[in-house]
């Protein structure tokens, strides 16, 4: 057990749509020298795009990984996606840390959002 507190684990809330999400779902090679620093790199690169909105990352036991990253406008999604360091994760990422990935991006039309200390609330586009 860990002496190191553990930040809170809540997921990204919800935003007046419309905005957009990409989910990445991929499965990792057993190999991934250099994948936690490039990630943390990412990380880093992407919340300096104006419209990044947060990302929520979940993994399950078999090893399935879901990262969803929230943005405003469809703008800051591509300033994300063609951004020089990220294509050359991107890369990296075929040739030696993903066995198969998936990326879906969607346009939020409704968003919810519920905490068991407040209220719920819906977002709705108009």
């Amino acid at each position: 057990m860990s002496d190191q507190p553990q930040a809170p684990v809540a997921p990204v809330q919800a935003f007046e749509p419309p905005y957009y999400l990409a989910v990445f779902t991929s499965v990792k090679t057993e190999d991934q020298t250099g994948y936690r620093e490039t990630n943390a790199r990412m990380e880093e690169l992407v919340q300096q795009i104006p419209g990044y909105l947060g990302m929520d990352h979940a993994q399950t036991p078999g090893g399935l990984s879901v990262t969803v990253g929230y943005f405003r406008d469809a703008d800051a999604l591509t300033e994300w996606r063609t951004n020089t360091e990220h294509r050359t994760a991107q890369r990296r990422g075929r040739t030696d840390w993903y066995e198969s990935y998936t990326l879906h991006v969607a346009k939020v039309e409704r968003s919810y959002a519920f905490n068991r200390t407040g209220a719920a609330e819906a977002l709705a586009a108009d």
